[in-house]
């Protein structure tokens, strides 16, 4: 279902297509459509403003799912430790799963050019990929000790956050993989979700410690603070 942020209310019935529990979701650049994959083993693509499913459900164990930045593609991450790219408007595949984790695929998201894909999964590392091959760029980004569970590109493309169930928050060079500083650590449990600000100089972070955290990255040191955020 949609809700409308300033009002805090529903919008319009629940999207009602899937089986099983949904464990992503996102909306399209254009905020038109909306993906969803589900433990059902589908992805499927939802008409905004109706609710109406757009086309038939892609057929794929689905941990995560995300929009391309021109709204054309679907990248879905699976349990079977693959990653996949859908054509967004009619469902097929676009070439072979991209393989090279060897565990399940938790987070995916493209960088904001299109051309890159980054993945982080169980087997505790980050991969980033070309996204019209499905070729890895570089070797896995390493330096986790337990599972990650989310990935995310800086906006500018040149950097990209991590978070694990190890506690911690991690930035890399998505160039060279190489770390850039220490970890960020403050969590008490599992962090679950990381995500960049607009302008690239905060990152949010929320874990199973029951809090959100504020990240702010200083000067060129990447000096980093945390505030929870109460009530999260």
């Amino acid at each position: 279902m949609t809700w409308d942020t300033k009002t805090r209310l529903q919008k319009g019935d629940p999207f009602w297509g899937h089986s099983s529990n949904i464990t992503s979701v996102a909306f399209s650049p254009a905020g038109e459509r909306i993906v969803s994959g589900s433990w059902d083993d589908t992805v499927r693509v939802w008409n905004t403003r109706t609710g109406a499913p757009e086309g038939d459900p892609f057929q794929e164990h689905s941990n995560c799912v995300a929009f391309s930045p021109d709204g054309e593609r679907i990248v879905s991450g699976s349990w079977d430790n693959t990653v996949r790219v859908w054509n967004a408007r009619t469902g097929t595949p676009e070439g072979d799963p991209f393989q090279g984790h060897s565990d399940w695929v938790t987070s995916v998201a493209f960088s904001p050019d299109g051309e890159r894909i980054v993945s982080g999964a169980y087997d505790n590392t980050v991969k980033v990929w070309n996204a019209g091959t499905g070729a890895p760029e570089g070797d896995p980004f390493q330096g986790h000790s337990d599972f990650v569970t989310s990935a995310a590109f800086c906006p500018d493309g040149e950097r990209i956050v991590s978070g694990s169930w190890d506690t911690t928050v991690r930035v890399w060079n998505a160039r060279t993989g190489a770390p850039e500083g220490d970890p960020f650590q403050g969590h008490s449990n599992g962090v679950t979700s990381v995500a960049f600000s607009l302008d690239g100089e905060r990152i949010v972070s929320g874990s199973y410690d029951n809090t959100v955290r504020v990240w702010i990255l200083e000067c060129k040191d990447w000096y980093s603070r945390g505030k929870s955020i109460p009530g999260a």
